[in-house]
């Protein structure tokens, strides 16, 4: 019988996705999540609730950032591959307590990779953020690219957790593969980013706070597509590689609003603000070596992701 897939963050909007895919193909998964207060832990609750009683589904309630608490769960599981999605998120929230940042970004990857090289575990797939990129104004975003000026404290300790990965590589020799995810919305999409806030207040005639002038752009990627990524880079043995994950179409800021004005059938009420410190004005990646590593390729278009979440969001609203 082989081992168990660890899943850390496996509660979250991207992890939850991740472990139903892997249960749905018959894998077995360990999952650690600690369901903090950086949003309603209910709608953790609530996004495993179609597998928790899974029998190939475990959940441990606990945090990366407590070593020995991680090490027992180890110790008590079988644990081939390990996909580390556990983070504290958000660029701007970053500056108001930058020391739980490094706590679970740094520390908390730190010991997730310290167990695994102790547990001799042979497939280690940590993500990482397209955020690591700062201000750079050449686009498309390449790997190759350097990532040494980060403009939010979030983007220094992803770019930290890069680093580490890197260091333990180097040393023990040890497979790891870095995905470098850019701007990830869809079913479940956590409440503190764009596509769910603006959805949430268009559709209740609330005031959106659009900051600067609309003309910033980003690199939404459907979950679907992003956990494609994930589960076909759990099955390689690159040695050490980082991948960008991304839609590879960015899309303006106001034409963004413009698509989930279309799926809600409402019109937005836009307030002009200031771009906000941390904020970069493009994301883009450049994803020729996840096509060609992975056989990655983004299927779900701008138009066509915002309609399938806006379907989710309203019935989620309706199940309240």
């Amino acid at each position: 019988m082989g081992g168990h897939i660890l899943v850390t963050g496996g509660a979250g909007f991207i992890g939850s996705h991740v472990c139903e895919r892997l249960i749905n193909s018959n894998e077995k998964v360990i999952c650690i999540d600690n369901f903090n207060d950086f949003y309603n832990p209910g709608l953790k609750e609530n996004n495993i609730k179609d597998i928790v009683r899974n029998p190939n589904f475990r959940l441990y309630r606990a945090s990366i950032t407590d070593f020995d608490k991680v090490k027992d769960i180890f110790n008590k599981n079988k644990i081939d591959k390990i996909i580390h999605l556990a983070a504290r998120a958000g660029v701007r929230p970053s500056f108001e307590d930058p020391w739980i940042y490094q706590e679970t970004n740094i520390k908390g990857t730190l010991n997730i990779l310290k167990l695994a090289k102790d547990f001799g575990i042979k497939n280690f797939i940590s993500s990482s953020s397209s955020s690591v990129y700062g201000a750079n104004t050449e686009v498309p975003f390449s790997e190759t690219m350097p990532t040494d000026n980060p403009v939010s404290v979030y983007a220094a300790t992803k770019k930290s957790a890069e680093i580490l990965c890197r260091a333990y590589h180097n040393n023990y020799d040890m497979n790891i593969t870095v995905l470098r995810l850019f701007t990830v919305y869809g079913p479940r999409g956590r409440p503190d980013m764009a596509p769910y806030k603006f959805t949430e207040k268009i559709f209740n005639g609330e005031e959106i706070e659009m900051y600067g002038d609309g003309t910033s752009k980003r690199d939404y990627t459907y979950i679907k597509d992003i956990i494609d990524g994930i589960v076909a880079a759990k099955e390689k043995n690159f040695g050490f590689e980082i991948i960008n994950l991304g839609n590879s179409k960015p899309i303006e800021l106001t034409k963004f609003i413009s698509i989930i004005e279309n799926c809600l059938g409402k019109k937005a009420k836009i307030k002009q603000v200031e771009m906000q410190m941390g904020d970069v004005p493009i994301t883009y990646a450049d994803i020729s070596k996840a096509k060609k590593l992975l056989n990655y390729s983004p299927k779900v278009d701008i138009e066509e992701g915002i309609k399938l979440f806006a379907e989710w969001f309203i019935k989620s609203k309706k199940n309240d």
